[in-house]
């Protein structure tokens, strides 16, 4: 910026040539100056205003904006923000069939500690101790006197009478914070299907619920899901029929000294799992540790219903028979030789206690429950066509049931399927599935050949898949299963007024080491249908090492031990689903009406 000199030497030099007072032009270039400064100032002054001005206009029309739009809308509570707000009540409640809770949510509280702020951190110790046996008082001693600690999670959850009494002590270094609890009223009733859930992120005035295991895991984001508006995940469990389920199934492990059981009961025509039972079992309000040693099937966590694969025995033959029926290679009278001697690949096929059926037709082999006959319909079937019929009722893969564990069941099928193997699978021994594969696969034939998909969730109406064989198949696959109770291997299986129709299946279990099979272990398993003319439901009910010990010697054999439990369940259960019993009373003669 250039200056101009207030005495310029030139014009003062003029001046005083000229005769005029220097002084003046000094005077006149001040008075100039000074009026540039000042409309300068002026400018500036006037642009400030201008900001400063649309600044206020600007808030006054945001305010005014708001105020407009707070007068236009409907008045509303005002909801909380924290970041806790969020996690509590967030979880949805589940419920049986019939709405009956199976898992909700409860208030309680957390207790923490700061240690600086403690006076007496040994007396509270010492009183600690009194109110959870638990705690290691020598730890909390530790905790609560070392000079860098600032916060410790004494409990994570606790109970009313323990909180007023941890309040008692009168420590203001113990604190509690809200939280919510996952709660299972019913217990360790359907605990392997509920699974069980824990805290996930978490601080004292808050704590999210998360799914750990069952559908409580496998639909945690759903039930989490704020979208929902708190309505409940439905489930096509029967909590009056789950409980007589379990009841029955745990008198029966007990009365026959089985290591473990499982029971599966599902709607032929929805799908839908009514009643699913694994022993023994766990209380999911306290879950325990997954082992770190040993079989997992030691655990009571192990789901036997879902997550056990076994050889399942004799229940397979009505699948050889089936087939054979829906390929037109037998009738239900086409007589077959079972007769001795029968050699697959070298191998000798034997009857239960070396039985020689002779020539029997195929109901017969069924009801007797022949290897010899029911190898032979499976030679006949092919190795590729049993592959497949065994691959469309759902035996290659895990059952989609909703809770994570159904993944871990996995059949386990033989490295090469040959002749061998294809006979040996017909009579249920070198496949290994779970109790429910099995229940989804008698499904069809008590359905009338369609399949169904096992499912936890309430269904609305029929749910039918493909057709696996024909409804006439099927038919004559029900007359069948219907005489093996009758009058065959399932007779301690008839329920007076139910029809009850069944397989039997027998498998020695197979040595965890060395190969081969146990003699004096197996697996014992009853298929059955209910009523057999025109079938609901079927029942499967597998038992683990079971033994009968009232006769002279030890019986195994599922006619023995599973099938009666069976049939005490159907008894039991039946009613609870509504079906009445259909007694024969024969003719009645000579009716003598008293009373109009």
């Amino acid at each position: 910026m250039t200056r101009t000199p207030l005495r310029p030497l030139a014009r003062i030099l003029e001046a005083r040539q000229k005769g005029e007072n220097p002084d003046a032009i000094e005077r006149e270039n001040l008075r100039i100056r000074h009026e540039q400064m000042r409309d300068k100032a002026r400018v500036r002054a006037e642009g400030r205003l201008l900001v400063m001005s649309v600044m206020f206009l600007v808030a006054f029309a945001v305010v005014g904006a708001r105020m407009g739009m707070l007068a236009a809308s409907e008045p509303a509570e005002p909801r909380a923000h924290a970041s806790g707000a969020s996690i509590i009540a967030s979880r949805a409640d589940i419920t049986d069939r019939h709405g009956r809770i199976l898992a909700t949510n409860m208030e309680t509280h957390s207790l923490y500690a700061h240690p600086q702020q403690m006076i007496e951190p040994l007396r509270a110790a010492k009183e600690l101790k009194a109110i959870f046996p638990d705690l290691e008082e020598e730890r909390l001693v530790k905790d609560f006197t070392d000079p860098k600690r600032k916060f410790l999670w004494v409990k994570k959850k606790i109970s009313p009478e323990q909180m007023q009494a941890v309040h008692d002590i009168g420590e203001p270094g113990l604190l509690f914070g809200p939280r919510e609890m996952r709660l299972y009223p019913n217990g360790a009733l359907a605990s392997h299907v509920m699974g069980g859930a824990s805290f996930g992120r978490e601080g004292v005035a808050s704590a999210e619920v998360i799914g750990t295991a069952g559908i409580e895991k496998f639909f945690d984001a759903e039930l989490r899901d704020p979208a929902r508006g708190g309505a409940p995940l439905e489930l096509s469990i029967d909590l009056s029929v789950q409980a007589a389920s379990e009841r029955v199934l745990d008198a029966g492990m007990r009365l026959l000294n089985a290591k473990g059981a499982a029971s599966v009961l599902m709607d032929v025509h929805t799908g839908e799992v009514i009643s699913i039972a694994s022993l023994p079992d766990f209380d999911p309000n306290d879950r325990p540790r997954p082992p770190t040693s040993g079989s997992p099937s030691d655990s009571p966590l192990f789901n036997r219903a879902v997550q056990g694969v076994y050889e399942l025995g004799s229940t397979f033959k009505i699948f050889a028979a089936a087939q054979a029926m829906d390929l037109g290679l037998v009738r239900p009278d086409t007589i077959i030789d079972t007769r001795p001697p029968f050699k697959v690949g070298g191998h000798r096929i034997g009857e239960f206690e070396g039985h020689n059926y002779g020539e029997i037709p195929v109901e017969e082999i069924i009801i007797k429950s022949s290897n010899r006959g029911t190898g032979k319909m499976a030679l006949a079937i092919g190795i590729d066509r049993q592959q497949d019929f065994l691959k469309k009722l759902g035996f290659f893969e895990p059952t989609p049931l909703e809770i994570v564990e159904a993944a871990g069941g996995k059949p386990l099928l033989p490295a090469r399927w040959t002749d061998l193997s294809s006979v040996t699978i017909s009579y249920g021994h070198g496949l290994s599935s779970s109790p429910l594969h099995l229940a989804a696969a008698y499904s069809a034939i008590a359905n009338g050949g369609t399949l169904v998909k096992p499912t936890l969730l309430k269904q609305q109406g029929a749910q039918f898949g493909d057709r696996v064989m024909s409804p006439q198949v099927a038919a004559a696959s029900r007359d069948m299963l219907r005489k093996v109770v009758s009058t065959g291997t399932a007779s301690f299986g008839e329920v007076p007024g139910y029809h009850v129709g069944g397989k039997t299946g027998t498998a020695d279990k197979p040595r965890e080491q060395g190969g081969g099979y146990y003699k004096d272990k197996v697996i014992a398993t009853f298929a059955a249908m209910f009523p057999a003319h025109d079938p609901k439901y079927v029942l499967i009910v597998t038992l683990d090492e079971p033994v009968e010990t009232s006769g002279s010697k030890p019986r195994r054999t599922a006619g023995w031990t599973a099938v009666p439990v069976a049939a005490e369940m159907i008894g039991r259960i039946a009613p609870l689903l509504g079906l009445r019993p259909d007694y024969d009373m024969g003719e009645v003669a000579e009716v003598t009406l008293v009373r109009q």
